[in-house]
């Protein structure tokens, strides 16, 4: 049941191949497969939704410097085949954006498809300097990270969770603001 959370979109070899397949058949056999090309319209249109909430969250993208972590489609693999982070991050790039970028298995070849990104040993590094983090792929490396110590290097305190890994409740607690999907954006009180 994990496909059915909310998040940056599907990546992978099997699942958009397969969309792509049963649509590629079906304009074959004069038979339009109305819900697998919405199916893969929405999930294109999602990976550009997530770049405009980093936009707003950010209030522009000009200039700013994004920590991103995690680059593989899902955790536990380097598969970077229709990642939605690669789309995300390319518009990043265009948009006048600098990206530091972790991901445990796929930073060299992410650093290959992605020449302009500054690859990072850590979260950590990923955050210094940078105006957000952003999680991208779900990692156990990100699902437990030193909040005071991300305060420490990040310009400000914004996290971005594309995965919704973090409770808000607690994120926010910790004097965050925090952008995830399909949920309200929270910011401390002062």
């Amino acid at each position: 049941m994990k496909f059915l959370h909310a998040g940056p979109g599907f990546g992978g070899s099997c699942f958009p191949k397969d969309v792509a397949a049963l649509i590629q058949t079906g304009d074959r056999v004069g038979s339009e497969m109305q819900i697998a090309k919405a199916a893969a319209a929405v999930n294109e249109r999602q990976k550009l939704a997530m770049i405009e909430k980093i936009r707003q969250t950010l209030g522009g993208l000009q200039g700013k410097t994004v920590g991103v972590l995690g680059l593989s489609f899902k955790p536990n693999t380097n598969d970077l085949r229709d990642a939605p982070a690669l789309t995300i991050i390319e518009g990043l790039l265009k948009a006048g954006c600098a990206v530091r970028a972790y991901d445990p298995a796929s930073l060299e070849e992410g650093s290959k498809l992605l020449p302009k990104i500054t690859p990072c040993t850590d979260p950590y590094e990923a955050a210094k300097g940078s105006d957000a983090l952003v999680i991208m792929t779900e990692w156990n490396q990100v699902r437990n990270l030193e909040f005071d110590r991300l305060k420490t290097l990040l310009r400000q305190p914004v996290l971005i969770d594309l995965r919704n890994v973090y409770e808000p409740e607690r994120v926010v607690g910790m004097g965050f603001r925090y952008v995830s999907v399909g949920r309200p954006a929270q910011s401390p009180k002062n």
